[in-house]
């Protein structure tokens, strides 16, 4: 206490000129004077639950830290639907894998089937060739035959005679 026993702030300022808003009372208990004059409302500044000292007003603060929180969850969804997306896309890189693995067995099988097919028709070529020459070596033996047959009949006649002259 300073001169005359009166108290005095921290400050070193007399309580009697000390507004009421500095010791963080709350409003309600200040009665209608305070609250008919804030000049500390008026300059922007507000006493929230815990009686501390806020630039926002206290809706203000609420609709704040509800947005944060929105925004927290907001944020933990998109975590979330990535991970799930994620998760989607590697299944989706695996599928493409098999399909393309499929794909290329698939086309394996198909070239070797047109390779199996062109070794079909050469060897088909090659045996009509062979048949084609087969049967002009039965003609050329059939002629043969023909004119054998036709000499033997000769020899045969000659024979004949032969033997009736003697």
């Amino acid at each position: 206490m300073r001169g005359g026993g009166q108290s005095v702030s921290p400050a070193g300022v007399p309580h009697n000129q000390i507004k009421a808003s500095y010791y963080r009372v709350p409003k309600a208990v200040l009665g209608p004077l305070v609250m008919a004059k804030d000049p500390l409302a008026e300059a922007g500044l507000h006493f929230d639950e815990l009686n501390k000292l806020r630039v926002l007003e206290p809706d203000v603060s609420q609709k704040t830290i509800a947005l944060k929180e929105e925004c927290e969850d907001f944020v933990d969804e998109i975590g979330q639907f990535q991970k799930i997306v994620g998760g989607l896309i590697e299944l989706v890189d695996e599928l493409a894998k098999e399909a393309e693995t499929e794909k290329m067995k698939a086309i394996g099988a198909r070239n070797l089937l047109k390779s199996v097919e062109k070794q079909r028709e050469a060897q088909q070529q090659q045996l009509q060739a062979l048949i084609v020459e087969k049967k002009m070596q039965l003609e050329r033996y059939r002629i043969e035959y023909e004119a054998l047959q036709k000499v033997e009949a000769e020899q045969s006649e000659f024979i004949d005679q032969f033997i009736l002259q003697k």
